[in-house]
């Protein structure tokens, strides 16, 4: 499919949420799915992940999902400079405010004529959490989080007793986890910790190790593996259609 592209400002509760609209070019309805982005917001990277969901029959909505700590189109560079300022952001804004993004970008998914009552989520390292986070809300049915960050460490600030990992029990849906074995970030006890809450709290889940490293998705990165990469987009296709099917 081909596939067409907007951009809206959504209200959140701490103000304009700046999200890009990928959707086939065709008529009709089609399940939607928030595209939960890395520290750095909407890089050419994303945009063409996020193109190539929409292409294979999927509305994606791509947040800026620090929206509340940076002027509006905010994209930060590969560089030393973007990863200290996604980082920074990344400590400041708690999981609060996250949900309540969630919550904006649902209602946006089920008020437009273009989309089904269907949403999921999928992301791509602290989007990957996100995307976990997201599963937390009743209208998100399906969730594909690729090597998440911070699940097991509770780094992400939040309220007690409401870091991710501790409100695993109120996932909805299902759950694809993907992590890269040779990913720093998430190290082999920080993905025992995740597996263990989720097979404890009897979550429908998935789960992947792949010999990969951190950002193996993203296309303009040596640490990016396009075979294992085809691999996870034909996988969520698949998923996704199986998940959010009407």
């Amino acid at each position: 499919m081909r596939v067409i592209q907007s951009v809206h400002d959504l209200v959140t509760k701490t103000g304009p949420m700046r999200t890009h609209v990928y959707r086939p070019n065709s008529e009709g309805q089609f399940a939607s799915i928030i595209f939960y982005s890395e520290i750095f917001q909407q890089t050419a990277p994303i945009a063409r992940m996020a193109t190539m969901l929409a292409g294979h029959g999927f509305v994606v909505l791509v947040p800026e999902i620090f929206h509340e700590l940076n002027p509006i189109g905010t994209v930060l560079g590969y560089d030393d400079a973007g990863k200290d300022k996604g980082n920074q952001d990344k400590s400041i804004k708690p999981l609060e405010q996250h949900d309540s993004d969630t919550q904006a970008l649902v209602d946006f998914a089920l008020s437009q004529t273009f989309c089904s009552n269907k949403v999921g989520a999928i992301g791509v390292c602290i989007g990957g959490h996100l995307a976990y986070r997201a599963a937390l809300n009743a209208d998100v049915s399906a969730a594909f989080c690729l090597y998440p960050t911070d699940i097991h460490s509770g780094h992400l600030p939040s309220q007690v007793g409401n870091d991710s990992l501790s409100r695993t029990k109120d996932i909805h849906g299902e759950l694809v986890m993907v992590f890269g074995k040779q990913d720093p970030h998430v190290p082999s006890e920080g993905r025992n910790i995740i597996y263990q809450e989720l097979e404890a709290q009897g979550i429908a889940f998935t789960w992947q190790e792949v010999n990969a490293q951190h950002a193996f998705m993203r296309d303009e990165d040596e640490r990016y593996d396009p075979a294992l990469a085809l691999q996870m987009y034909t996988q969520a296709v698949s998923f996704f259609h199986q998940a959010l099917k009407v």
